[in-house]
């Protein structure tokens, strides 16, 4: 029989330590010093006494104690205590092993059970209590409110497969991790958001100078009686027979499909912007980008003035009602610039009368005169108008309201209401006797170039970088029909002004086209500009009809004779 048969192999268990594991081997270590200090001090007064065999034998103790002490401040399982008595007391001893050996063999796992248990109950105890809370929640069986109640929550009203108890069961757990109030809270804090997105949209108001309230005095001496009349005028045309105002229609409508170019002169050297008609319908004033206005006659295109003043493009002009043509010194006309000078013109002068310098840097795009003539109104690009008293001389209101700049302005025949239009796609309706917005004008999907009132004084047409016209009832207060007039964005809108039977839009796609009242049918596309149509009037006896544009060209449209 071999050595080995004698060595009994054991296998070693793990051991799992609990609680502090640095704690546990400094202790380990102080024992197994403290117990080697005690074996050395017995072994060495035993071999005081003894022989010299005897010293080395002790000597030998020593050594095999000292390693047993290494051993115990290394490892101190009974498992490995007991092979090591067994391996020392064999035929052949084995050599002692190195700190390197013994110190692989120490197991460094670690579980700190307490803590991870400690974590479990807590969880558990808080599913428990959540569970709890969703039990005694009170939730609807009514599908369509635990819907309306999800969504209150920010949450997926459905999900696929979800049927209506799923569903409540899931509001359920969502009311019990959020709170039993949370939908309260929720419709409280939508309230207050919404009350405070009032608060600042609301209009506000300061008290405004003397002269203002003069100008809103004024105002409604002056509009008042025009208003009833105006009234007068449509309750007699009530009277009418049907079978006369359709005849009127066949008849304006035949007029209208007749009409072709009367006149087409070159304008300047750079495309005319904006046109006018006078008051009596014999003058006509243009705009250029060169910076000059021209005064022609009517209806054969004759110079009659030149206007020098601007030092940039014009953009909008305005004829002033009431005024004679032999008048002199008095304000006849008016142009705004893109640098923001407004300047006011007279008969026979080429300079200008007055400056008006308040809008600067920002572009005027349009202006125009109150049917009395007394007020003169200026839409400029710093997203506000203005209203200037020429009897006062000053400005008596300088209106915000615009997101963006305000491009285009037209008043009511009665002189009591104004329609500004933006390009912000949002026009407005204000009343100049209280400074009110009464209506606002939300619908089209891009900027609106043009606006005008309709003779009846409760129809508006805006036209929009969108392609469309749309119709504005202001007793509605709501839009009434949508013409999808052009395949470009509409420069221009005006009405008939003796009656509003048919409006007239104008177009980038260098097209200008008529449309019949209440109906809105297309009535007439005038075609002959080479290039995009920037505005458009209608002169007040309604024969004839001025376009401008890109071409460098003004174009006098008039029906057969």
């Amino acid at each position: 029989m071999s050595d080995d048969d004698d060595i009994q192999y054991i296998k070693r268990q793990r051991t799992l330590h609990y609680g502090s594991l640095e704690e546990t081997e400094r202790k380990r270590q102080n024992a197994g010093a403290a117990s080697a200090t005690t074996t050395t001090t017995a072994t060495t007064a035993t071999t005081t006494t003894n022989t010299p065999a005897s010293a080395a034998t002790a000597s030998t103790t020593t050594t095999r104690t000292e390693v047993g002490g290494q051993l115990e401040d290394i490892d101190s399982d009974e498992d490995y205590e007991e092979s090591t008595k067994k391996a020392s007391s064999g035929k052949s001893a084995a050599p002692p092993p190195t700190a390197a050996s013994l110190a692989n063999k120490i197991d460094d796992d670690y579980f700190d059970l307490e803590t991870e248990m400690e974590r479990d109950k807590v969880a558990l105890l808080e599913e428990f209590e959540r569970k709890k809370r969703a039990r005694q929640i009170n939730v609807s069986t009514d599908d369509q409110e635990i819907k309306s109640n999800l969504r209150q929550l920010n949450e997926p009203i459905c999900y696929f497969g979800e049927g209506p108890a799923e569903r409540r069961k899931r509001l359920k757990e969502l009311l019990a991790n959020l709170g039993e109030h949370a939908i309260g809270k929720k419709q409280t804090e939508e309230e207050e958001r919404k009350l405070q997105q009032r608060e600042q949209e609301a209009t506000w108001y300061h008290e405004g100078p003397d002269s203002l309230r003069i100008a809103r005095l004024w105002l409604a001496d002056y509009s008042l009686p025009r208003a009833r009349e105006r009234l007068m005028r449509a309750a007699e045309a009530l009277e009418v027979p049907s079978a006369t105002r359709a005849g009127r229609m066949v008849e304006m409508q035949k007029k209208l499909q007749s009409l072709s170019p009367l006149c087409s002169q070159v304008g300047d050297t750079r495309p005319v912007s904006s046109a006018a008609f006078s008051e009596d319908s014999t003058l006509m004033l243009t705009a250029s980008w060169s910076g000059l206005c021209k005064l022609w006659s009517v209806p054969d295109c004759e110079l009659k003035q030149t206007l020098r003043g601007h030092a940039s493009y014009v953009g909008g002009v305005a004829l002033r009602p009431g005024v004679k043509a032999d008048e002199e010194n008095v304000v006849a006309m008016a142009s705004g610039g893109h640098d923001g000078a407004v300047k006011l013109w007279g008969f026979n002068n080429e300079e200008s009368i007055a400056d008006i310098t308040g809008h600067m840097p920002h572009r005027v795009s349009k202006v125009a005169f109150h049917p009395s003539g007394r007020f003169l109104a200026t839409a400029c690009y710093d997203s506000s108008w203005r209203l200037w008293d020429l009897e006062q001389k000053t400005e008596v209101l300088h209106q915000e309201g615009h997101a963006k700049p305000v491009h285009c302005l037209s008043y009511q025949s009665d002189g009591s209401v104004l329609v500004t239009g933006g390009l912000d796609a949002f026009g407005r309706v204000w009343d100049l006797r209280t400074g009110r917005c009464i209506m606002f004008l939300e619908g089209h999907l891009g900027a609106v170039f043009g606006v005008d009132f309709s003779p009846n004084g409760f129809h508006i047409a805006t036209g929009s970088q969108d392609n469309t016209c749309k119709i504005w009832d202001l007793r509605r207060r709501q839009p009434v029909y949508t013409i999808p007039a052009h395949t470009n964005l509409i420069s221009d809108v005006k009405y008939q002004q003796d009656c509003g039977s048919f409006l007239v839009t104008c177009s980038y796609d260098s097209t200008t086209k008529i449309w019949s009242n209440k109906t809105w049918q297309p009535l007439k596309t005038l075609q002959g500009h080479d290039n995009k149509v920037i505005s458009v009037d209608i002169s007040p006896n309604s024969q004839y009809i001025a376009t401008t544009s890109f071409d460098r060209t003004f174009k006098l449209w008039s029906p057969d004779s």
